[in-house]
């Protein structure tokens, strides 16, 4: 069933979290509906606020941005990576430490705006690496980074997606470029500051008021993962790095409170459902270890119990569809109706 028959589930939350790549825009325009669904919470006079892990853009150049696309925001809205860890270093080192930075241009400028200096090499004698997403990182600047961390220096990464979203599918985003350093260095980093670590949606519900936030995310094992991380209720929608077959596969601390293909679930009760469900028209019978999905019905009904099914076995089974109803439903999640 929907997530409260009847109910938008907006109405139940003071603030509304947005990721931002896959949820709000792909790369530099905005994923259709996006634009209306913000309009309308501001129209609404709820708070909004944007998280994300992206370290190449400052939180005034997203607000920008945003604003350009037709979703007008403050910076103060905006929780980026790259502010967090200039934060972290502020607190941890004297002022005009010099820190070596990986990343963009947005990465060295919030460690100035935090009285640090950033350098590129490692003979200039970084107290700290701090390492972000940036186009133009190469292998000249990871190698000033393992130098520096062989000497000392605290390594501190924005975040750790493995991929970010693109018009031509998933490319390596900066979980790639510290996996090399990871290497390596034989080590992790010794923080990891964006999602799933839970400061950034933290932060962000301490600025609801005392209500409750909602944090709506595309990627299960950063913006759902850090949600539930943070105590906070979350919106799995299917516009971005992950689908149904990553949802059905999730472990527990990566599983969202709700699903809907797009952020009309926000205002939509029949375009929302709450995972994992029961749902009457649907039902899911185990078969020698695979699943059938028998019945007619709303698609995101057959979802919820099909998340029921999958999460109460130690491995996601077959699932097969019985009926043209059936094999619908799952071809329209992405997933083959015949097993």
């Amino acid at each position: 069933m929907s997530a409260d028959a009847g109910k938008r589930l907006v109405d139940g939350y003071t603030m509304v979290v947005f990721d931002l790549d896959g949820v709000i825009y792909l790369i530099d325009r905005p994923i259709p509906g996006a634009v209306d669904a913000v309009a309308r919470l501001h129209a609404e006079g709820r708070a909004v606020a944007y998280a994300t892990n992206n370290a190449s853009r400052r939180s005034s150049e997203v607000a920008d941005l945003l604003t350009g696309m037709g979703v007008p925001a403050r910076p103060e809205e905006v929780l980026t990576s790259a502010a967090a860890s200039a934060e972290l270093l502020r607190d941890r080192l004297p002022a005009g430490a010099p820190v070596l930075v990986v990343g963009a241009e947005a990465l060295r400028a919030e460690l100035r705006a935090v009285g640090l200096t950033p350098v590129s090499r490692a003979d200039e004698k970084p107290a700290a690496v701090v390492q972000g997403y940036g186009p133009q990182v190469g292998w000249a600047d990871l190698a000033e980074a393992s130098v520096a961390v062989r000497s000392g220096a605290i390594w501190i990464a924005t975040n750790t997606d493995r991929t970010l979203p693109s018009g031509r599918g998933p490319l390596p985003g900066n979980g790639s470029l510290v996996a090399v350093l990871r290497t390596a260095l034989e080590r992790d980093p010794d923080v990891v500051v964006g999602k799933p670590e839970p400061a950034l949606f933290e932060t962000a519900a301490r600025r609801s008021g005392g209500g409750r936030a909602l944090v709506v995310g595309d990627r299960l094992d950063t913006d759902i993962e850090g949600a539930r991380r943070a105590g906070l209720d979350s919106l799995l929608v299917l516009t971005g790095v992950h689908g149904v077959p990553d949802l059905l596969a999730a472990g527990p601390h990566r599983r969202p409170t709700y699903v809907a293909r797009d952020l009309a679930g926000l205002f939509d009760p029949e375009g929302v459902v709450a995972v994992p469900g029961q749902a009457a028209g649907w039902s899911v019978t185990d078969r020698d270890g695979s699943v059938e999905l028998a019945g007619s019905g709303r698609p995101l009904d057959a979802l919820a119990a099909l998340c029921a099914a999958a999460w109460s076995v130690p491995e996601l089974p077959t699932i097969r569809a019985v009926g043209a109803d059936a094999a619908h439903a799952l071809e329209s999640f992405g997933l083959p109706s015949g097993g």
